[in-house]
């Protein structure tokens, strides 16, 4: 097996692993569904398997297939003979249909999917926009900083001090000054948790540009802008994906985390605590896997922004041989 395929295998394999486990230990240990939901609970609150059997005659009461099909459960298996009328809701939400012997096999959406995707899709812009403001912050005062020596000792206390507060914090103040159901406090609250390790990372990266390369840039009577663009800049963009990575991560952690402290129901942090407040925690913990889900994503495609963006590097040389 190829290394690129054990680096994709290795973490699918054990997610499986892990998955099996909880469900097993959950099921084996009678742990109560409000301490810890079972996988497959959580996952039928996105998408559910229904699975008629057309050989099986058998009469099922229409209470009884009701209160399977309201379960919180991922796989419902139904004889042929259940009533039209119960199966009429799934076939608006069908997401595929086939047939797999004897059986019919419908993939419908859960009950809480829409909700949460539409949760999920407000948050996630609040996540972005927060994300953006406190890079363009953090690269910005990096590069006034790392001109001027004076000007970065002065200002790094102050970047510690306020990546030293908790962003428990930060929220309260925030939705007062801009309000609950405002998105902007939730992004006010992003870029601040954002920008202190994007600068920190620019301003290692731009500073720390060999000093050969700029005395011989400097012979040849460059200017401090053409040092700037062709030296400190290439030379920062290591150090810019790496506090970038880092700060995909922080910015869905502060986009919920300030929605705990208030904001429209829509929001993503809303729907958690109200399910979990109403002891509907495996729909909660369906939010925090789509939570999940939209991190790793984010961070994926930082990926392949910082392929792109230096294909010279390095560690991109080595791995592609």
């Amino acid at each position: 097996m190829s290394e690129r395929n054990q680096r994709i295998g290795a973490p699918v394999l054990i997610l499986i692993l892990v998955l099996l486990a909880w469900e097993g230990l959950v099921t084996g240990l009678k742990i109560e569904q409000f301490l810890l939901p079972k996988p497959t609970a959580i996952l039928s609150n996105l998408v559910r398997v229904v699975r008629i059997d057309d050989a099986d005659t058998s009469l099922l009461p229409d209470n009884e297939a009701a209160t399977l099909l309201r379960a919180s459960r991922l796989i419902v298996d139904l004889p042929a003979g259940v009533s039209p009328d119960l199966l009429l809701p799934l076939e608006e939400g069908r997401i595929a249909t086939f047939r797999l012997g004897s059986k019919q096999v419908l993939i419908v959406r859960g009950n809480n999917l829409m909700p949460i995707v539409q949760a999920s899709w407000y948050t996630l812009k609040e996540a972005l926009g927060g994300l953006l403001l406190g890079v363009l912050a953090g690269v910005l005062v990096a590069l006034i900083t790392a001109r001027w020596t004076a000007t970065r000792e002065a200002l790094l206390p102050f970047a510690i001090a306020a990546n030293s507060m908790p962003i428990i914090a930060f929220a309260p103040i925030l939705n007062n000054w801009f309000g609950i159901d405002n998105p902007f406090s939730k992004m006010a609250i992003v870029a601040i948790m954002v920008f202190f390790p994007m600068m920190i990372n620019t301003v290692r990266g731009l500073v720390s540009v060999p000093p050969r390369s700029l005395e011989l840039m400097r012979s040849y009577a460059a200017s401090e802008f053409s040092i700037l663009v062709k030296a400190r800049i290439p030379n920062a963009l290591p150090y810019f994906f790496n506090g970038l990575k880092v700060a995909g991560a922080l910015a869905m952690i502060g986009a919920i985390v300030g929605e705990y402290f208030g904001g429209p129901r829509i929001a993503l942090g809303v729907f958690i605590t109200q399910e979990a407040a109403l002891f509907r925690f495996a729909s909660a913990w369906a939010a925090i896997l789509i939570a999940c889900t939209m991190g790793i994503v984010l961070y994926l495609l930082i990926l392949l922004a910082e392929r792109l963006a230096m294909p010279w590097h390095s560690s991109y040389r080595t791995n592609d041989r």
